[in-house]
């Protein structure tokens, strides 16, 4: 592909419909775009792909919660002291800029999880300057990401637009966990919209404000290795690029299969199979396996929640490797913060094999509540969370975490109960796989094109508009019967665009531009036995069939479940 691939692409993205940047009679504003007829069916074929994986295929529950949540999920979720990014700012232009991304760019250095203080020494030591007009940057601080708002009239309560989806999953885990009949594993999804307020999105649709995201939260017994139909996808290879390589100076892309990849201890089984599940969707996107890795985060780039994580990335020409998905072990962080904070008993409950003898504390509240007073209760239930398997290990005061502050109760507040136990309490680990659909989507375009036609060549089953209605001639026979084949074919449950305007040649050649992948033509001899010709995008060849028979067909050709040569009677 030549290097001008992204603008040829958006180019017909703007033109056609697929992508438009937002707000554009207002001068637009960085971080927006919107989509248009043709890139929301795009979008949506997408979102079902990967529902038909998630749902369908896993069996997996989805909800959809409010984009606006109160302040406490995200202060018990972390999201308010660690969702944030390094910024300065131009003195003279008031141009802002992302700190690390702007030493990367300017020095070819890693900066990732470097602090504000180490980013200003190295602006100051190589004196950089704003790259828009050359004037001073100010200091590095710290920006918060997620956008704020009050909640009601005056002051009200504060709330924040979600910055991933994931947080309204976790806080129903109680109601989660019964509708899957309290069994692990179990996963619930949720797709819809997320807010980051990006310090300087300079990367097209890459970096958004407002994206699509389309999130799993996998619930799993941190005891248990294994994760059932591992082997659905351990035999998919994939590029994997781990910490080890990275970190090399001659570094390169291990190649193997997941279960290889398992058996060495690079990725846990779990991680492994949505990795597997992964380049598999995006294959039938039509993303090549060589423009497709699996790469490790390093330790200083990974989440304040993250015990590993992995992102599936996608290379392209103008941005190179590109995040699409991120497959994370939270281990039980989520679910543990959240009933800290709230006091809610998010756990799981595990049979045991054989009985054991436990301790725990037993709050005694006429000594908590004079001591702690309103705090007493949720003392009390962070109390009841403790176990420990010998009798010392709770004597002389105990420390729980009560709205994120650490408290010392003295002994005093509570007795040492002994119990014998046929099952314990404990917090679910989770793995999320976490998808940026309009990335994705932008990949599909990129990896879809055939820039020497200049036209989409997307799988039948993806491509928007999946039929095109052409008369032959605009003569009012052929037009009336074209309209009557169009919504038919409408009704029948197909993306159809009628066209009868211009040369039948042309007509193909705007049809071919969007990657509709069949056209039909109602010509002189339909008129006569009805009968039309089906033309293939790919290989612009026909076949003539009958039109009662039309629906059948394509839908068969469109699912992949009938060759072309075989649709018809060749023409």
């Amino acid at each position: 592909m030549t290097e001008d691939i992204y603008e040829r692409i958006m180019e017909i993205a703007r033109r056609r419909g697929f992508i438009l940047p937002a707000f554009r009679i207002y001068g637009g504003a960085r971080g927006f775009y919107d989509y248009g007829p043709l890139g929301a069916l795009l979008k949506r074929k997408i979102e079902e792909k990967w529902r038909e994986y998630y749902v369908h295929k896993e069996g997996f529950m989805e909800i959809e919660a409010p984009n606006l949540l109160i302040s406490e999920v995200f202060e018990a979720s972390g999201h308010v002291e660690h969702f944030i990014d390094p910024m300065t700012h131009c003195s003279e232009c008031g141009e802002f800029f992302r700190a690390d991304h702007l030493v990367e760019e300017e020095l070819g250095v890693d900066a990732e999880g470097m602090s504000p203080e180490e980013l200003e020494d190295l602006i100051r030591e190589h004196d950089l300057r704003c790259p828009e007009c050359g004037g001073k940057l100010a200091e590095v601080t710290e920006f918060n990401l997620m956008f704020d708002t009050n909640i009601g009239p005056k002051e009200g309560r504060t709330g924040y637009l979600r910055p991933e989806t994931a947080q309204a999953i976790f806080i129903q885990f109680k109601d989660l966990y019964r509708w899957a009949r309290q069994k692990l594993p179990f996963g619930v999804v949720q797709i819809g919209r997320a807010y980051r307020n990006e310090i300087s999105p300079r990367q097209g649709v890459i970096r958004l404000r407002e994206f699509t995201q389309a999130e799993a939260e996998v619930f799993l017994d941190p005891e248990e290795k294994e994760y059932p139909g591992f082997e659905r996808y351990a035999d998919e290879v994939l590029k994997f690029y781990p910490i080890e390589e990275q970190r090399k100076e001659d570094g390169e892309m291990l190649e193997m299969s997941v279960r290889e990849a398992v058996e060495e201890g690079m990725v846990s089984q779990p991680i492994g199979y949505f990795l597997g599940l992964t380049k598999r969707m995006l294959n039938e996107m039509g993303i090549p396996d060589e423009a497709i890795r699996s790469r490790q985060h390093l330790p200083e780039e990974r989440a304040h929640y993250a015990s590993d994580c992995w992102d599936v990335e996608v290379k392209l020409e103008r941005f190179g490797w590109v995040e699409v998905v991120g497959i994370a072990d939270r281990t039980d962080y989520d679910l543990k913060k959240h009933s800290e904070h709230s006091g809610e008993n998010l756990r799981a409950f595990r049979e045991l094999e054989e009985p054991k003898v436990i301790y725990r504390p037993e709050p005694v509240m006429e000594e908590l509540g004079p001591k702690f007073m309103s705090d007493a209760p949720k003392i009390a239930e962070a109390l009841r969370r403790i176990t420990a398997e010998s009798e010392d290990e709770l004597k002389g005061g105990l420390t729980v975490e009560v709205d994120g502050e650490e408290v010392e109760v003295p002994q005093e507040c509570y007795e040492i109960i002994k119990e014998r136990v046929t099952g314990e309490w404990f917090y679910p680990h989770v793995i999320e796989p976490s998808y940026g659909i309009d990335r994705i989507l932008y990949c599909v375009l990129e990896h879809n094109f055939d820039p020497e036609e200049g036209v989409f060549r997307f799988p039948a089953w993806l491509a928007p508009i999946e039929v095109g209605v052409f008369p032959l001639l605009k003569r009012s026979d052929m037009v009336e019967y074209a309209r009557r084949v169009a919504r038919m074919l409408r009704e029948e449950g197909f993306t159809v665009e009628y066209d009868d305007s211009g040369s039948i040649g042309r007509r193909y050649a705007r049809a071919d531009e969007i990657g509709v992948p069949y056209c039909v033509t109602v010509d002189h001899e339909t008129l006569e036995d009805d009968t039309v010709t089906i033309r293939d995008r790919d290989t612009t060849e026909q076949v003539r069939v009958e039109v009662g028979k039309l629906a059948d067909v394509l839908r068969g050709l469109i699912d992949g479940n009938l060759e072309f040569e075989e649709a018809g009677d060749p023409v």
